[in-house]
């Protein structure tokens, strides 16, 4: 089951991702909204990242499984949600050895 939400998500005049917003229960999420450049040029964020979020839903998950409602379903959510912020790491690693990461390059 899904939880009910509302996205808006915008791109620029080149169809590449331009930030915007999910409302949902208890949760309000401002995008990031363009690339952060690199080196001089690079721009504090002005939203959040999927890495971001993945991150509050993990801290959530170990604050349940310090609690009475630890368990192993828990656990494996855990361990899937550290696997996906992994995967969008090694994604940024790879963009930065060849010096895109920041960028709208492909």
């Amino acid at each position: 089951m899904r939880s009910a939400f509302t996205a808006n998500h915008f791109k620029d005049e080149n169809g590449n991702p331009a930030g915007g917003t999910t409302f949902g229960q208890g949760f309000a999420i401002g995008w990031q909204n363009g690339p952060l450049g690199r080196g001089e040029d690079r721009k504090e964020p002005n939203g959040a990242f999927v890495e971001d979020i993945i991150a509050v839903a993990l801290d959530r998950i170990e604050f349940y499984q310090d609690s009475p409602f630890a368990c192993e379903a828990n656990a494996s959510v855990w361990q899937l949600l550290q696997a996906a912020l992994d995967e969008l790491q090694k994604r940024a690693q790879e963009r930065e050895q060849r010096a895109v990461e920041g960028t709208h390059q492909v």
